[in-house]
Order: C-alpha cells, then sequence, then structure tokens
C-alpha cells in the first residue's frame, strides 16, 4: 500500500492573512464574510485572522507577497473581483495577478490561495460570492487550511 499523505480541514491556532479588494465591494464583502466565517468554524479565531484591503485586485499580489514573506502567517487568502465590461481591461489584471499570487506561494513556501473571480457579468460574480455557485471566499479559505496541515505532516514526514 503506498503512502498517502493528505492534508485534513482541522484548523491548528495559527496566524492567517486575508488580501481583499475594495473595488467591486459588492462581491468581496460576500467573498469575505464566507472566508472569515470559514476559519471561524474551523477553530481560527478573529485575533488570528489580519484582514488588509487594497484599492483593486491588481494591487493583490504586492501585499500578498509582503505578508507571505513577513513569516508572520501560515497562509495568505486573496480576495477579489475582476469583472470583463466591456472593455479588454480584465485581461492585464487576471493573468499577471494570477502568475504573482502563484510565484508568491511558491517562493515564500507558505499557501497563498486565489479567490480572486473572473467573470464575465457581476451575476456570474455574485453567483460565485454566496449565489447559486457557492463561494469562493470559503473555497480559498478550505483550502489554505487544508494545504496548512499538508505541509505540516510533509514536514513531519521529512518530505
Amino acid at each position: 500500500m503506498p503512502n498517502f499523505v493528505e492534508g485534513n480541514l482541522l484548523a491548528s491556532p495559527v496566524q492567517v492573512a486575508i488580501v481583499v479588494s475594495r473595488f467591486n465591494d459588492l462581491v468581496t464583502e460576500r467573498l469575505l464574510a464566507g472566508a472569515v466565517d470559514t476559519f471561524r468554524r474551523h477553530g481560527i479565531t478573529d485575533d488570528m485572522i489580519t484582514v488588509v484591503r487594497v484599492p483593486g485586485s491588481f494591487e493583490i499580489p504586492l501585499i500578498a507577497k509582503r505578508l507571505a514573506d513577513s513569516g508572520k502567517f501560515a497562509a495568505v487568502v486573496c480576495l477579489g473581483a475582476v469583472i470583463q465590461g466591456e472593455t479588454s481591461h480584465h485581461e492585464y489584471i487576471n493573468h499577471p495577478m494570477a502568475a504573482a499570487i502563484m510565484q508568491t506561494a511558491l517562493s515564500s513556501g507558505i499557501p497563498v490561495t486565489f479567490g480572486v473571480l473572473t467573470c464575465q457579468s457581476m451575476d456570474q460574480a455574485l453567483d460565485r460570492a454566496g449565489g447559486k455557485a457557492g463561494n469562493k471566499g470559503i473555497e480559498a479559505s478550505l483550502a489554505a487550511i487544508e494545504m496548512i496541515n499538508l505541509l505540516t505532516q510533509m514536514k513531519s514526514q521529512g518530505l
């Protein structure tokens, strides 16, 4: 039988950070509420959660990197909403932002999860911020908890 290493959703008392965009706050506040509630339900208390608000999704990677590199947090959750609209503006935001968030996780060695919606319309965004498609803020927090546990298990096994 192979040796499986898997994370779980049992949160340890660790410090976590959430970076959330103020732009499209009708959506991002719902993502934030879902993320915070998820951490609370898994045993991470308010004093262990730091929320940093940034102007827009383009600014998320810089702050996520600063938080990840600080050594104070076990994970950083990134929340935002980029809605396509009538111009190609979203293309200049989405790809570099996603790549920068991924690079931050790789360079820092801690989970930096992606809860940034990249939708074609406000309706799609609202559906993914607590509507019929769930809440991506919840999913980003659950991914952070699971990854924290997975990294802890791997370290304890010398991996």
